[in-house]
């Protein structure tokens, strides 16, 4: 669970963004978009493979 306590005299909306920076580095909301609803085997595959295309893309280019 992500916790942020706010520093003496530090406002709000610094506050709130160090939580949203805190969940990101977390990985909540990837997590949170996974388990929205229930993903077959097929489409399982199709996302990984796009991934590992993606990755691959990334790591040639120079």
């Amino acid at each position: 669970m992500t916790q942020v306590i706010p520093g003496d005299g530090e406002g709000i909306e610094s506050t709130l963004r160090r939580f949203k920076r805190e969940v990101s580095k977390a990985g909540i909301f990837a997590e949170m978009r996974k388990h929205r609803h229930f993903e077959t085997p097929i489409e399982k595959r199709k996302r990984k493979l796009v991934a590992r295309h993606r990755q691959n893309k990334r790591r040639f280019r120079t």
